[in-house]
């Protein structure tokens, strides 16, 4: 009999008390028996809210970058707009 939890939500302080659990020492297998989560689910908060340096010495974490990147592209067609503006307000 399977004890999957379909579509079952955990907060953002629990996700990284799991991934804090892992980093001191705990293995995923543990983690996943003593909590009732599959492995590949904490292998992803793992690779999600484990922090890397950046150039800057500042840490910043996959789903940092992945928020950064949908910014700057927003950024860009918003810029992207404005030149067009630009250009038909200019012949007028």
């Amino acid at each position: 009999m399977s004890t999957r939890n379909n579509g079952k939500r955990y907060n953002d302080d629990f996700k990284k008390m799991i991934v804090d659990l892992y980093h001191s020492g705990s293995s995923v297998k543990d983690l996943s028996s003593e909590y009732g989560i599959s492995d590949v689910t904490i292998y992803k908060w793992i690779k999600d809210l484990t922090p890397v340096e950046g150039t800057d010495g500042k840490e910043i974490t996959p789903k940092d970058v992945d928020a950064i990147q949908k910014e700057n592209l927003r950024l860009k067609q918003e810029l992207e707009i404005l030149k067009k503006a630009m250009t038909i307000f200019a012949r007028k």
